[in-house]
């Protein structure tokens, strides 16, 4: 009987959490659905960067103009430019930014594959065309060498 109850309480167990996983939201995150690779992160993160610095472009030129022609004095000659620079990058470099740049990157998922799969499918057409001329190649040249 007490081997029976374990079970029973397993199973009830396993039960409730499979009725309150259904009923509850999924628990993947709408905006990443899928565990990504090193390499796609990577591909999030340069979009991220690219987004981040887009919105801070006129303070990031500012200091870029001041530390022309200069090295360790740009440090602090170029110094309330430079903050001003960091301080918009902080501001705008937000988890709700990075989630953006994870939808972007999401949104163009389809067209990059596409995309891709058309280079290999031109890359294949090309094999495919070169491999036909080298044997047409070899059965012209036997044929030269036969006659």
């Amino acid at each position: 009987m007490s081997s029976t109850t374990p079970s029973t309480s397993a199973s009830s167990s396993s039960d409730s959490s499979s009725s309150s996983s259904s009923s509850t939201t999924p628990k993947y995150n709408l905006r990443n659905p899928l565990p990504l690779s090193a390499t796609q992160e990577t591909e999030v993160k340069k979009i991220f960067y690219k987004r981040v610095r887009s919105h801070c472009a006129p303070e990031i030129k500012a200091f870029a103009e001041c530390a022309v022609n200069r090295t360790v004095t740009a440090t602090w000659v170029c110094r309330s430019q430079r903050l001003t620079m960091n301080s918009c990058m902080l501001a705008h470099a937000k988890p709700e930014e990075e989630d953006r740049a994870r939808e972007e990157w999401f949104a163009t998922y389809e067209e990059r594959r596409r995309q891709r799969d058309e280079d290999l499918a031109k890359v294949e057409q090309r094999r495919t065309e070169v491999i036909r001329l080298m044997r047409e190649d070899e059965a012209r040249r036997a044929k030269q060498g036969s006659s």
